[in-house]
């Protein structure tokens, strides 16, 4: 349920100074829809503007309404579940994947891809290409697990790389036994959701039909599950998880340290940390971490004020290929949530 009123009046006018941009991109047909929401000091308020569904029918979006979080699986359903095996001694975050993955490049025992750490995979710090089209290479999960672990990647500068997450992913499978479909998604979290509950993504090219309430990211489909993509949530239970880091209730703080740690001008375990530029807008101060997911979603902690905030869109609706400004509006978001035009 959306909450009307927050009792700190200033931060309640900065939400509905944010929400008009929100607003405003719906009107001007930019994005079909979203929900905007945000926590602090024990309240929230949630809103939710536009259509979760155009093509090939409309449907409202609602407070409720599901989502494709994409990438923010990494910090909300990834990272935790990494730190946590650490914390237990289960890992060690330097030691190289082979001690969870020992048929990694099992081929080659010199390949770099052996000396590769949980802690470089949790901060992008590995030469792994930033996009690989794996769904091209076929559609069985087991066979694609295998090409991934057996693949001579090409190596490069350190980038921003799904294959960092889509491996830890696979870490967790092998350490608990279990397909990661197979694992609790945490509560509030599914790994699919009901199509007419859920945003709606994009008119798929290769599996043929308007995507809504499976997952869009195409690697995470053909694999059937993975560490990288493919969680589902509401505002909700995006903003109850923030909370949980917030008030040390959903993590360990050994875990929340790390989360907050800079390992890079722009990343920490898991997460970013402030930097100007980034998609939090430039008045974040530098105790607020953040991510977001390309299917249109964001979520923002600020540790300093004890705040988040996140926005949901389904700005690829029917779509991927269209100018819809998600950049610009998350940044704009961010700035009048932390004062911008007071």
């Amino acid at each position: 349920m959306s909450h009307p009123v927050l009792s700190n009046p200033e931060l309640a006018a900065r939400f509905e100074r944010a929400f008009g941009l929100l607003h405003k991109a719906v009107a001007d047909k930019r994005i079909p829809g979203g929900v905007l929401g945000l926590v602090g000091g024990g309240e929230r308020l949630v809103r939710a503007v536009g259509s979760a569904q155009i093509v090939p029918k409309m449907r409202p979006m609602e407070v409720d309404t599901w989502f494709d979080l994409a990438s923010l699986t990494k910090v909300i359903f990834t990272t935790p579940r990494i730190l946590s095996l650490a914390e237990r001694g289960v890992i060690d975050l330097d030691a190289p994947l082979i001690t969870a993955l020992p048929d990694l490049r099992q081929y080659s025992a010199s390949a770099w891809e052996r000396k590769v750490t949980f802690r470089q995979c949790l901060g992008h710090q590995t030469p792994f290409p930033a996009v690989e089209p794996i769904y091209t290479y076929g559609r069985d999960p087991d066979l694609l697990r295998a090409f991934i672990l057996q693949r001579e990647w090409r190596a490069g500068d350190p980038v921003y790389s799904d294959i960092n997450f889509i491996l830890l992913g696979f870490a967790l499978e092998r350490l608990s036994g279990k397909s990661i479909r197979d694992m609790d998604a945490g509560p509030g979290f599914a790994f699919a959701a009901d199509p007419e509950s859920a945003a709606a993504t994009e008119d798929c090219t290769w599996r043929h039909r308007v995507l809504s309430g499976e997952v869009h990211d195409d690697n995470c489909s053909a694999l059937q599950g993975a560490g990288h993509a493919g969680l589902f949530g509401t505002a909700g239970s995006v903003l109850d998880f923030a909370q949980g880091l917030l008030d040390g209730a959903g993590a360990s703080a050994n875990a929340i340290a790390l989360m907050r740690q800079p390992l890079s001008q722009k990343r920490t375990h898991g997460w970013e940390h402030a930097y100007e530029g980034w998609s939090g807008g430039n008045r974040c101060n530098p105790k607020t971490i953040g991510h977001t997911g390309f299917t249109g979603t964001g979520l923002w902690i600020d540790f300093a004020e004890g705040k988040a905030w996140t926005l949901l869109t389904n700005h690829i609706h029917p779509t991927r290929h269209f100018n819809s400004g998600i950049a610009e509006l998350r940044r704009e978001v961010g700035d009048i949530i932390n004062g911008a035009w007071n």
